[in-house]
């Protein structure tokens, strides 16, 4: 069986004129596809029942489902989706005063094997097609207004897997979502982030992208980042900052970097100083991220007079930083804490 949300739409037109059908079928198919989330060729109820027989012969909808939800006390929804082939990825649905943005995930699992990062405990089994990750996004979008009578207003490639690493799909997915024929959202609301693969952010830069880009960045000097971060073995930061530096010539888009503080690790003032140094190399905002446990790592987050005092300094020095508070830690939804280890059975 062949997954229609696959074929384009000039091949798809080709499919309705085999089987006998007019023309005006591929617009009524399309928005059964990319705007009402139908999950099945049967939810295509202005088609015949004929027509839709004659699709089923060959054809499927390999749609998403979400397999589990968790609501956090601070109304973080996190969410295990099913895909499928039987594989599973998570997304979280974080609500704000001013936001409703979707957390999203681009791969099963992650080959990365960043030591702070659940995800990276896990191997990787394969990327998300397109419309697998188009899928999370439409799902979610439907919690948010079930939930909080609100439409998504962003969306952050901050989920399971590195984006950059199925960049076809993951490009392919973005032009979906900004489509009128999609979601229409606005390509500003959109945030991919990156553990930094210096060749793939070149080529972000080459195909002229219009979504916002960030940098798992966590370390700013090599030792410590190579330590936590096997990445910066093949992409040092020497070669992460051409590659940025190259990325803003094209775009005129700054970047933003997240830092994790990990105590006793990355928080002195020499961190902050060599944190300084990248970004004022590159037009750039910091996040500075709480450290979020998992068992699987030691690391621990600094006391609240660290943080600040690490905050402070950075100001003092006229970097564009802020703190990020996490969401969902309570149902494991918060940064760095994705990772499907145990099934729990449906709520």
């Amino acid at each position: 069986m062949k997954n229609l949300r696959q074929l384009s739409s000039s091949e798809l037109g080709e499919l309705i004129h085999s089987l006998g059908e007019k023309p005006y079928r591929l617009k009524q198919i399309e928005e059964w596809i990319w705007k009402k989330g139908a999950s099945s060729i049967d939810d295509m109820s202005n088609l015949s029942k004929a027509f839709r027989d004659k699709l089923k012969e060959n054809y499927a909808l390999f749609s998403v489902d979400i397999d589990h939800t968790q609501k956090s006390d601070d109304t973080t929804i996190k969410n295990r989706f099913v895909l499928h082939d039987g594989n599973f990825v998570e997304g979280v649905l974080i609500p704000t005063p001013t936001r409703m943005t979707a957390c999203i995930s681009s791969q099963v699992g992650c080959s990365l094997s960043c030591k702070f990062c659940a995800t990276g405990y896990m191997d990787r089994k394969r990327n998300l097609d397109f419309d697998e990750i188009y899928d999370q996004v439409m799902l979610l979008n439907q919690q948010a207004e079930v939930n909080y009578h609100k439409h998504l207003s962003n969306i952050v490639f901050m989920g399971m897997g590195e984006p950059l690493l199925n960049y076809a799909n993951m490009l392919k997915a973005i032009e979906k979502i900004v489509s009128p024929e999609g979601m229409g959202m606005s390509p500003s609301r959109i945030t991919v982030s990156t553990a930094g693969i210096a060749k793939m952010i070149r080529k972000l830069a080459d195909d002229e992208v219009r979504f916002n880009l960030a940098v798992s960045l966590h370390a700013a000097d090599d030792v410590k980042r190579n330590e936590i971060m096997p990445i910066n073995e093949t992409n040092n930061l020497k070669v992460l900052l051409e590659a940025l530096s190259y990325y803003f010539k094209k775009t005129k888009n700054p970047v933003t970097f997240e830092y994790i503080l990990f105590r006793d690790f990355n928080d002195s003032i020499e961190d902050a100083d060599n944190l300084i140094k990248i970004c004022r190399q590159i037009p750039s905002k910091v996040n500075i991220i709480e450290y979020n446990p998992i068992g699987q790592a030691q690391f621990s987050k600094p006391d609240e007079a660290k943080v600040d005092s690490f905050m402070q300094y950075l100001e003092r020095n006229r970097v564009n930083a802020r703190l990020r508070r996490s969401r969902g830690k309570d149902i494991d939804a918060a940064c760095g804490q994705l990772a499907n280890i145990d099934h729990p059975t449906n709520a």
